[in-house]
């Protein structure tokens, strides 16, 4: 409190002080003064206080020394004899790496040296008698406080190189308050068992409590907004009768992620460079035996009206485990199951789940991500019906103008991509895929002719980050997530509501 009487004391003979001027009036971090203002500021209305922002520029270490010894391109020029020449990796060395490297480049580009490799080492001359190290020059006018005279390009090159800084400095202006004293008397802050006893508390100063004070935040979790849009989507999947598939085994064999999806050996996705082998264990050995002869003979010889592929089916591969690359194999261990368990019961299965690709990360790409499917399997149900499903679903999203686009996927035929108006964006953007699943796929599991199976899927994080205002995937989900921005996302949406 030393520091604060002697600012009331101070501010008793010059009203009004600003904190600036008592900081360099008395030799003070400028910290010390605002802080003892803060805190005469707690006793009530002794003092009153006014802020200025104010902004200006300062030297950097590397500045300073700039400033006072010259820029690195003229210690660089001064180096080299007027009268000859030098080695190259001499000059470097003898100024040292940061110095040389980086005054060398700047003096070439200034068209001060010059390179002479007749000679076999690359030996640097003057190029000029004379130069103005006009960086020391403007590095020194900031020093004498003239940073207003610089051009604007001349701040700019510095702040880029790193010399100098915009600094924002947060000046009080203080007058004497209605209730000014030159006595600091502290308020009590709580009553204490003695003081009842004795009876101070009768005449004892309370400091008054604040009820418009904000409390502490006690900690507590926060859901991530992918878990909310999650949730919004298990929501809509029960109210629409779907049964959740178990999605927890992220290991799958290639049999189960392609081969049973009706998906050539041959196909782009089970390169290297889409799908993520596993070294241990890297097979897998138990299949179902029959149900593995109908996959292996519809693929290399064709049956159930289909040609197949023509194609050698190596059991070698499909016995390889990948980590998944989409839940769609979660839905074919599902189908067959349905298959298996007797006289065939229409179904509706659905999932959101992670799945992982060997993707080249950006800001629209992970390589892992959810995805989320839908599969109804019924007698005779159409495209017509798949349609229908898909704006039930998205009108319970919020999202009611929808577009649909032929597309090719190995396991369905017709296929359909799905796209949304972006009212953002405006233009129609890609939401989701889907079809009919194809007979190669169906037939050898087991399922009766005539029952059909649509499915549907769409990502999890893309409308996550048009929800949410996110641009960058990165900033949504994986290491780099600002925690901040999970503590401070709103609790609800309502922008399902607006109509």
């Amino acid at each position: 409190m030393e520091l604060a009487e002697r600012i009331l004391r101070h501010l008793d003979q010059h009203d009004p002080v600003d904190s600036v001027s008592l900081a360099q009036a008395w030799s003070l971090d400028h910290q010390k003064i605002v802080g003892a203002i803060k805190s005469l500021e707690c006793l009530g209305e002794v003092i009153q206080t006014q802020i200025d922002t104010l902004k200006h520029w300062e030297l950097t270490p590397e500045g300073r020394q700039m400033a006072q010894d010259g820029s690195h391109e003229a210690l660089v020029f001064q180096a080299v004899p007027s009268d000859g020449g030098v080695p190259q990796a001499e000059l470097i060395q003898r100024l040292g790496k940061t110095v040389g490297q980086v005054g060398f480049a700047k003096a070439m580009s200034a068209g001060w040296l010059r390179i002479d490799k007749s000679a076999g080492q690359p030996r640097v001359w003057r190029k000029v008698s004379s130069i103005v190290d006009q960086v020391q020059l403007d590095l020194r006018q900031i020093q004498a406080g003239s940073a207003a005279d610089l051009s604007e390009k001349a701040r700019e090159d510095g702040k880029k190189r790193k010399l100098l800084q915009e600094v924002t400095l947060k000046r009080y202006r203080v007058t004497r308050g209605p209730q000014f004293t030159l006595e600091i008397k502290k308020s009590e802050t709580e009553l204490t068992p003695e003081m009842i006893a004795s009876g101070s508390w009768k005449t004892a100063d309370f400091k008054p409590y604040n009820f418009e004070a904000m409390g502490i935040q006690p900690p507590a979790g926060h859901l991530h907004p992918l878990l909310k849009v999650r949730a919004e989507y298990r929501q809509i999947f029960l109210e629409m009768g779907f049964s959740e598939m178990p999605t927890n085994n992220f290991v799958e064999s290639s049999f189960w992620n392609f081969d049973a999806l009706f998906q050539p050996h041959q196909h782009p996705a089970r390169d290297a460079q889409d799908t993520f082998f596993l070294s241990d264990p890297a097979t897998s050995e138990e299949f179902p035996p029959e149900y593995l002869e109908r996959v292996r003979q519809v693929h290399s010889t064709g049956g159930y009206g289909s040609q197949g592929y023509r194609m050698d089916w190596k059991l070698d591969d499909a016995r390889k485990n990948v980590l998944r690359t989409h839940t769609t194999a979660v839905s074919a261990r599902m189908l067959y199951q349905l298959a298996q368990s007797g006289p065939f019961k229409a179904q509706k299965y659905f999932s959101i789940d992670r799945v992982f690709r060997n993707e080249t990360l950006d800001a629209t790409h992970l390589a892992e991500f959810h995805q989320i499917e839908g599969v109804i399997a019924d007698y005779g149900i159409t495209l017509g019906d798949l349609v229908g499903i898909l704006y039930e679903f998205f009108k319970k999203l919020g999202i009611e103008e929808l577009r649909f686009k032929p597309a090719y996927n190995p396991y369905t035929e017709p296929s359909m991509e799905v796209f949304s108006y972006h009212k953002g964006l405006k233009k129609w953007v890609e939401i989701g895929n889907s079809g009919l699943f194809r007979p190669e796929m169906l037939l050898p599991m087991g399922l009766p002719e005539g029952v059909n199976v649509i499915g549907y899927g769409l990502s999890l994080e893309r409308p996550t980050m048009i929800k949410y205002g996110i641009d960058n995937i990165r900033d949504l989900c994986g290491n780099k997530v600002n925690l901040k921005m999970v503590q401070e996302n709103p609790i609800c949406r309502l922008d399902k509501y607006e109509k």
